[in-house]
């Protein structure tokens, strides 16, 4: 049944975003320097671009999304310490560089009052305990804390823009660059993405600083969707461009 799913789930994701930009074969691939190329699987999937990607500074901001200790927790162990390690890497790249930091996080109030019984996805929460406001296991992780300057954003729904005043933030600092990072890649990595390009924000997503517990959408989310949408690159590759070096 699982694997029924994950191909139904494939399908649907092509069926929904297109296809024909991406079928080519791997001897096209090899061909086109501008072609994204996958290297790895699963939570590793990393897509590799042309070296002449640039981030403007002035206009660029890093949206660090649900890096919560509940949701970080649901990753296997070695998943945790290695996507740990490359979002603070990120951060400190970030911050070298002057880009405002947004961490977008999920909460609920006592009761879960934003909850509505008709939400499947969130029953299970509410039944949970999970993600409440004053709890240990709604904080952001201890290894990608806020700093002082840093924004946190609350919302109450899957995407960073849902339930939110994001907007209102970035027109404040004039961005129009979204560099995204998050768990999971098929929820608010998705729903963000698929909602800024919709208000014509110019959107960077670091896939090896993503992770999903569905390796098999992770990859077609890094491979085949987000690149309609969005620049996708590696850690290396946006410390690169942000002309930082050594950030670890």
């Amino acid at each position: 049944m699982r694997n029924f799913f994950r191909t139904w789930l494939v399908a649907a994701l092509l069926a929904l975003f297109g296809t024909t930009a991406y079928a080519v074969t791997t001897q096209d691939k090899q061909k086109n320097d501008l072609m994204p190329k996958a290297v790895g699987n699963g939570a590793n999937t990393m897509v590799l671009i042309a070296p002449e990607f640039t981030v403007h500074r002035d206009r660029t901001a890093v949206l660090v999304m649900d890096y919560q200790n509940d949701i970080v927790n649901m990753l296997p162990p070695d998943v945790q310490a290695s996507l740990l390690d490359r979002a603070s890497i990120i951060l400190k790249a970030a911050r070298q560089a002057r880009l405002p930091v947004v961490y977008i996080v999920i909460r609920f109030r006592d009761g879960y009052p934003e909850i509505n019984a008709r939400n499947k996805q969130f029953s299970d929460l509410k039944d949970s305990r999970r993600l409440r406001e004053g709890t240990s296991g709604a904080e952001i992780n201890a290894r990608v804390a806020p700093q002082p300057g840093d924004i946190v954003v609350t919302k109450r729904r899957v995407g960073a823009f849902s339930t939110t005043e994001l907007e209102t933030v970035l027109r404040a600092h004039n961005i129009n660059t979204l560099v995204l990072l998050g768990i999971a890649t098929s929820g608010v990595v998705l729903s963000t993405v698929r909602w800024a390009a919709d208000m014509d924000y110019s959107l960077i997503v670091v896939s090896d600083a993503c992770a999903d517990r569905d390796a098999e959408a992770n990859s077609v989310l890094m491979d085949r969707v987000f690149p309609r949408q969005a620049t996708v690159v590696t850690t290396r590759e946006f410390v690169t461009a942000i002309g930082v070096k050594d950030p670890e």
